[in-house]
């Protein structure tokens, strides 16, 4: 019987704890345990993990948070103890307590009580988060600049230095730093963080961001230095293709403040000031576009360290610039990711030495040469060879984008500084003997985004297309969202990033990236509303693109799509409501500019790189695709207006929606009178009028079905091939799909000849090309001038992917994940497709078999999410989970629609399967 009674005992205590929930992935402001955080409510979020990974149905019922200094007193909530609160909210939880201060450390811990224990878990692992200067009365540092004379031609990159002491042991230091230009921190021979170029790139006079920095492990007690080198980046260096420079300033400069906190709990700062000292190192030049020229010989050993003489070295002057525009850094930081040795060495028909990576990449070369002092390398970064075999250097304009080494002698290691190069191949001049490939690596450099999404079908080429896709991700997302990583230009274009946010945001944690860059966006504004077609815009003072201040329907519109579409996919509504100024601004600036609420007048970009038939291009039925640029402005007018309704309405700012409302249905009504004919035919007989007019809801519905016809005639004509560009590319898909032609949208994905999206990768891309036909079948170069092979506008097509192939999707109703729609749509000859999506509540899956008759699927929804899922079968009774009837499954049906079985489910994972036979031909 004591037996038995242990026994059941055990059980029960078993059953109690490995039935509750565990709590993981704790976030807070969207990034794990940020140091240097500006935000008076820091939003903190966690996800709940059952403790039996079949368990089905977990929901959180409601949280308690708890908030302290240290591990010590978060236990007691000493800062702040939210109490049990109602509430299912897992993400972005506002803090709530007392008011934060400068420079503090914050841990907190969450327990949340689940649905269908009904019991607490057990308290998370601490996390934390720290604060920054919060104000500008907590800067105590001076700015400072090289106090020598400057060689005003090459720029070499200043080197300061200051020594100093810490007397007692030093419990914690912290280390506040931005500049003017380019930094790279060193204390006692080491380096400061693991992040590049920053303090990154912004619109410097009224939003330059510090970073903030945990160096208690490089400090010792007693003799310590500091050592900070400076680039010119792209605060003074030259910037666009018409060779601007010093848009920011003439002189680089630093602002530092270290403060130490000693064992006894006594405080000192070391701060930038007089008492600096300044010189001139081995970067000789260094320039975004043109590399960086680095002379080995000139290292100075020891200048970061204690002991250093440097009498010989210059004072400092101290300047007056003020800490009003100093902001913490907000998002994640340029660090270094894939290493990559190269796949060949070529000898080209010049008789040179390239090195091919086999990856079309951003970032720089390291390398490990052996040599004479004196001896001079130089790396020449190419994306292309062309049709003979030799680099092709055209498509990068003016920028040289070398590195240049001149060795110290015997064996070094190297890399750039305050540069980054697009490229695949490297020409390499001036090495002595063999070329060893062991001693090249390629290091690729962008944000530290976290990879969220996966996505994989049976097709070999779309599955390159997928990698394509996520690399040109990867090198233009270098702080900005550029639109090519390797001419004389990488600028932040506003039509880029609008057309690609959503699909960005699946690929690649892209929540803090663009919220960071949409302060610029809102700082770059034009007082009479209008949006830069760049941000940071460098283009307001001179080239092809100075004018009044004036908008850009596709490319300005990205102030209002990208916060609507980061809140749909992340649920942040903060952003929403830090935005909506200078959304509605932009709004009121349409209104202004259409007469009688057309938008017809002014410059437009238009749908912008569409199909041009030239020589060379297939002969088609048709030729060129141009739509008039005025009835593609109408179109986004409609559909920044629409975002607006729904964003005054989730906001609560009823007059504003009732004022969207109806100016939406006066833009609808403009559009049918001006670009309309009485039966439905646009002006403009192109796939992109007729895919924006359907988008957009843009005619009346009894004529929608008809211009549905006339789109897929469109395709016909064309032999199944796209020609839409820039701003029809992103919808032809989803519209073919919404409207029943899933069968076309395929074939359009399907496509290898140009133009079309496996084109390139027919012809070896390894990123996305800005154009359809940046290389022709014959190897040659479209457009040498405005050709880049790392361009990620028309990978667009992957929100079409993810979304239909495998069926991930979440809306406003329940953004961010919150409700999540499953819905794959087969077809194309695809025999599987799984992608899987890392969302804030936890991972989403979706896969889905064809295999000997049977179609099977698997979906995970995580733990505090529901879902609605569509089985792709003709009735409910064909269906089985886990080899179950659905009823037997314990799930109940939802009803039937247009060719699925709807079911309406909580968390957990579900396998379903499907006789052939029996699935829905759609």
């Amino acid at each position: 019987m004591r037996q038995f009674c242990l026994f059941l005992t055990l059980q029960l205590f078993t059953i109690s704890v490995f039935g509750q929930v565990t709590i993981r992935s704790l976030l807070t402001e969207n990034r794990v345990n940020p140091i240097g955080l500006d935000v008076p409510a820091p939003r903190l979020s966690w996800q709940l993990v059952p403790a039996v990974a079949t368990k089905r149905n977990v929901r959180q019922t409601a949280y308690e948070i708890r908030v302290g200094t240290d591990a010590a007193s978060v236990a007691k909530g000493s800062v702040w103890q939210s109490g049990r609160v109602a509430s299912d909210q897992s993400v972005q939880v506002p803090y709530a307590g007392a008011a934060l201060q400068p420079g503090q450390r914050y841990t907190w811990q969450v327990r949340v009580w689940d649905s269908p224990s009904g019991k607490p878990s057990a308290w998370s692992a601490p996390a934390f988060w720290q604060t920054g200067l919060m104000t500008a009365a907590n800067w105590k540092a001076k700015w400072i600049e090289a106090g020598y004379v400057e060689d005003t031609i090459n720029q070499p990159s200043p080197l300061f230095r200051k020594a100093f002491a810490a007397p007692k042991p030093v419990r914690s230091a912290t280390l506040y730093m931005t500049a003017h230009g380019l930094y790279e921190a060193r204390i006692n021979g080491q380096r400061v963080g693991d992040a590049y170029l920053t303090p990154g790139w912004t619109t410097y006079n009224s939003h330059l961001q510090y970073q903030v920095y945990d160096v208690t492990n490089l400090l010792k007690t007693g003799a310590n230095a500091i050592g900070v080198t400076l680039g010119s980046g792209w605060y003074r260096g030259r910037l666009a293709w018409e060779k601007q420079r010093n848009i920011y300033g003439k002189n680089l400069a630093l602002l530092g403040q270290l403060v130490l906190t000693y064992a006894d709990g006594s405080t000192e700062t070391v701060n930038t000031d007089a008492s600096w000292k300044s010189s001139t190192g081995p970067v000789r030049s260094s320039e975004i576009y043109d590399g960086e020229v680095y002379d080995a010989r000139l290292e100075k050993a020891g200048w970061d360290k204690p002991g250093y003489a440097d009498a010989d070295w210059s004072g400092v002057t101290t300047k007056e610039f003020g800490y009003a525009n100093l902001v913490a850094n907000y998002n994640e930081l340029i660090t270094k990711h894939e290493r990559i040795k190269p796949v060949k060495i070529l000898t080209t028909p010049k008789g040179e030495t390239v090195l091919d990576f086999g990856q079309n990449v951003v970032g720089w070369v390291e390398l490990s040469p052996t040599g004479k002092a004196g001896d001079k390398i130089v790396l020449s970064h190419v994306e292309m060879l062309d049709k003979f075999g030799n680099p092709y250097f055209d498509n990068l304009r003016t920028a040289k984008a070398q590195a240049t080494y001149l060795l110290k002698g015997g064996r070094e290691t190297l890399e750039p500084h305050f540069t980054f190069f697009g490229f695949r191949y490297v020409r390499i001049e001036g090495l002595t003997g063999p070329v060893n490939p062991a001693d090249f690596t390629a290091v690729v450099l962008y944000s530290d985004m976290p990879k969220t999404g996966d996505f994989t079908t049976s097709n070999k080429l779309v599955n390159q297309l997928q990698s394509n896709i996520q690399w040109g991700q990867r090198g233009n997302f270098l702080d900005v969202p550029t639109d090519c990583p390797q001419r004389d230009e990488r600028l932040g274009w506003t039509g880029d990033a609008e057309v690609f946010s959503r699909t960005a945001a699946f690929n690649f944690g892209v929540n803090n990236f663009f919220a960071k860059w949409l302060k610029d966006v809102a700082a770059e504004q034009a007082p009479n509303g209008a949006v830069p077609f760049v941000i940071p815009d460098v283009l307001k003072e001179q080239g092809p693109f100075a004018r009044e201040p004036a908008g850009a329907a596709g490319w300005s519109d990205a102030s209002i799509i990208i916060p609507w579409n980061m809140y749909v996919a992340y649920g942040d509504r903060r952003l929403l409501e830090q935005q909506y100024a200078s959304m509605k601004a932009y709004e009121g600036y349409m209104e202004k500019v259409a007469k009688d609420d057309l938008w017809s007048e002014g410059f437009q970009f238009g749908d912008w790189l569409s199909y041009v038939d030239t020589e060379g291009s297939p002969a088609f039925e048709a030729r060129s695709a141009f739509t008039d640029t005025h009835l593609v402005a109408q179109c986004f007018y409609a559909y920044s207006t629409e975002l607006m309704r729904k964003a005054a309405t989730l906001l609560g700012k009823t007059e504003d929606a009732a004022h969207y409302t109806a100016l939406l249905g006066r833009i609808k009504t403009a559009f049918q009178q001006a670009y309309m004919t009485p039966n439905g035919r646009l002006i403009s007989d192109t796939q992109t009028a007729y895919v924006l007019a359907l988008q957009f809801d843009m005619l009346p519905e009894s004529l929608r079905q008809q211009a549905v016809t006339r789109l897929v005639q469109n395709v016909k004509k064309y032999k199944n091939h796209l020609t839409t560009g820039f701003l029809g590319t992103p919808f032809l898909c989803p519209v073919l799909t919404r409207f029943g032609q899933n069968d076309v949208a395929y074939d359009l994905l399907l496509q290898e000849t140009y133009p079309s999206w496996l084109y390139p990768v027919k012809m070896g891309a390894t990123t996305i090309w800005e154009r359809w036909d940046s290389m022709k079948p014959d190897s040659t170069f479209q457009s040498p001038s405005m050709t880049s092979f790392n361009h990620y506008a028309y990978g667009a097509v992957g929100d079409w992917m993810y979304r239909t192939i495998t069926g991930i999707d979440t809306d406003e109703t329940g953004p961010g994940y919150k409700q999540i729609t499953i819905k794959p749509q087969p077809g194309g000859g695809l025999t599987s497709a799984n992608a899987s999506l890392r969302t804030y509540y936890g991972m989403v899956r979706s896969g889905w078999k064809k295999e000997a008759g049977k179609f099977s699927m698997t979906v995970e929804v995580p733990a505090n999410t529901t879902a609605t899922l569509y089985v792709p079968a003709t009735s409910a009774d064909v269906v089985q989970e886990g080899g179950k009837p659905l009823r037997a499954a314990g799930l109940t049906v939802a009803g039937t629609e247009s060719g699925y079985v709807k079911l309406s489910v909580g968390s957990g994972v579900y396998q379903f399967t499907v006789n052939q036979s029996m699935m829905s031909d759609e």
